[in-house]
Protein backbone atom coordinates (compact mmCIF):
# COMPACT_ATOMS: atom_id res chain seq x y z
CA UNK A 1 0.00 0.00 0.00
CA UNK A 2 1.16 3.38 -0.98
CA UNK A 3 2.22 5.58 2.03
CA UNK A 4 -0.57 7.24 3.49
CA UNK A 5 -2.27 7.03 6.62
CA UNK A 6 -5.56 8.26 5.67
CA UNK A 7 -7.29 9.05 2.55
CA UNK A 8 -7.45 13.03 3.38
CA UNK A 9 -3.48 12.63 2.94
CA UNK A 10 -3.88 11.53 -0.84
CA UNK A 11 -3.17 15.08 -2.96
CA UNK A 12 -5.90 13.30 -5.23
CA UNK A 13 -8.46 13.15 -2.85
CA UNK A 14 -7.78 16.52 -1.92
CA UNK A 15 -7.95 18.08 -5.05
CA UNK A 16 -11.17 16.27 -5.85
CA UNK A 17 -12.70 17.86 -2.79
CA UNK A 18 -12.04 20.85 -3.99
CA UNK A 19 -13.82 20.45 -7.44
CA UNK A 20 -16.53 18.81 -5.41
CA UNK A 21 -16.90 22.27 -3.68
CA UNK A 22 -16.12 24.63 -7.18
CA UNK A 23 -19.27 22.48 -8.86
CA UNK A 24 -21.64 22.73 -6.16
CA UNK A 25 -21.03 26.14 -5.69
CA UNK A 26 -21.45 26.72 -9.78
CA UNK A 27 -24.49 24.70 -9.81
CA UNK A 28 -26.43 26.05 -6.84
CA UNK A 29 -25.60 29.58 -8.06
CA UNK A 30 -26.69 29.33 -12.00
CA UNK A 31 -30.24 29.28 -13.14
CA UNK A 32 -29.81 27.31 -16.43
CA UNK A 33 -28.23 24.56 -13.96
CA UNK A 34 -31.28 24.70 -11.81
CA UNK A 35 -33.93 24.10 -14.42
CA UNK A 36 -32.07 21.11 -15.83
CA UNK A 37 -31.83 18.69 -13.22
CA UNK A 38 -30.63 16.10 -14.88
CA UNK A 39 -27.42 17.61 -16.43
CA UNK A 40 -26.94 19.57 -13.01
CA UNK A 41 -26.98 16.08 -10.65
CA UNK A 42 -25.41 14.21 -12.92
CA UNK A 43 -22.16 16.42 -13.42
CA UNK A 44 -23.03 16.75 -9.34
CA UNK A 45 -22.66 12.98 -8.97
CA UNK A 46 -19.41 12.27 -11.33
CA UNK A 47 -17.35 14.72 -9.55
CA UNK A 48 -18.49 13.25 -6.11
CA UNK A 49 -17.47 9.70 -7.59
CA UNK A 50 -13.77 10.89 -7.56
CA UNK A 51 -13.26 11.80 -4.43
CA UNK A 52 -15.92 8.91 -3.17
CA UNK A 53 -13.76 6.09 -5.39
CA UNK A 54 -10.18 7.33 -4.23
CA UNK A 55 -11.49 7.23 -0.49
CA UNK A 56 -13.51 3.72 -0.55
CA UNK A 57 -10.23 2.17 -2.28
CA UNK A 58 -7.95 3.32 -0.05
CA UNK A 59 -9.71 2.24 2.85
CA UNK A 60 -10.21 -1.61 1.16
CA UNK A 61 -6.45 -1.82 2.92
CA UNK A 62 -5.22 -3.92 -0.35
CA UNK A 63 -3.21 -2.38 -2.78
CA UNK A 64 -5.37 -4.20 -5.44
CA UNK A 65 -8.82 -3.19 -4.70
CA UNK A 66 -7.11 0.64 -4.41
CA UNK A 67 -5.74 0.38 -7.85
CA UNK A 68 -9.32 -1.03 -8.78
CA UNK A 69 -10.88 1.96 -7.74
CA UNK A 70 -8.44 4.74 -8.65
CA UNK A 71 -9.35 2.94 -11.94
CA UNK A 72 -12.75 3.92 -11.79
CA UNK A 73 -12.14 7.45 -9.91
CA UNK A 74 -10.43 8.14 -12.95
CA UNK A 75 -13.17 7.00 -15.44
CA UNK A 76 -15.65 9.22 -13.30
CA UNK A 77 -12.97 12.26 -14.04
CA UNK A 78 -13.67 11.42 -17.45
CA UNK A 79 -17.54 11.27 -17.31
CA UNK A 80 -17.21 14.71 -15.44
CA UNK A 81 -14.84 15.94 -18.51
CA UNK A 82 -17.26 15.29 -20.95
CA UNK A 83 -20.58 16.92 -18.82
CA UNK A 84 -18.58 19.92 -18.45
CA UNK A 85 -18.09 20.22 -22.78
CA UNK A 86 -21.76 19.61 -22.58
CA UNK A 87 -22.83 21.98 -20.26
CA UNK A 88 -19.96 24.42 -22.03
CA UNK A 89 -21.49 23.67 -25.30
CA UNK A 90 -25.08 24.51 -24.13
CA UNK A 91 -23.69 27.76 -23.09
CA UNK A 92 -24.55 27.03 -18.99
CA UNK A 93 -21.00 27.65 -18.09
CA UNK A 94 -18.74 30.74 -19.69
CA UNK A 95 -15.34 29.56 -21.47
CA UNK A 96 -13.41 30.71 -18.20
CA UNK A 97 -15.29 28.16 -16.09
CA UNK A 98 -14.51 25.66 -18.87
CA UNK A 99 -11.03 26.16 -18.62
CA UNK A 100 -10.80 26.43 -14.87
CA UNK A 101 -12.56 23.55 -14.05
CA UNK A 102 -11.13 21.49 -17.25
CA UNK A 103 -7.37 22.36 -15.68
CA UNK A 104 -8.76 20.97 -12.39
CA UNK A 105 -9.79 17.86 -13.11
CA UNK A 106 -7.25 16.94 -16.11
CA UNK A 107 -4.70 17.80 -12.88
CA UNK A 108 -6.60 15.42 -10.95
CA UNK A 109 -7.00 12.28 -13.95
CA UNK A 110 -2.73 13.21 -13.79
CA UNK A 111 -2.36 12.63 -9.98
CA UNK A 112 -4.49 9.17 -10.38
CA UNK A 113 -2.62 8.14 -13.27
CA UNK A 114 0.81 8.54 -11.10
CA UNK A 115 -1.02 7.08 -8.43
CA UNK A 116 -1.79 4.14 -10.49
CA UNK A 117 1.31 3.61 -12.17
CA UNK A 118 3.02 3.56 -8.20
CA UNK A 119 0.90 1.35 -6.91
CA UNK A 120 1.18 -1.02 -9.90
CA UNK A 121 5.02 -0.87 -9.50
CA UNK A 122 4.82 -2.05 -5.75
CA UNK A 123 3.08 -5.34 -6.44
Amino acid sequence: MAKFNTFEEIISWQKARELNSEIYKLTNNNTSFSKDFGLRDQIRRSSISISSNIAEGFERETTKEFIRFLYIAKASAGEFRSQLYLSFDIEYITNEQFEKLKLKVNEVSKLLSGLIKYLTSTL
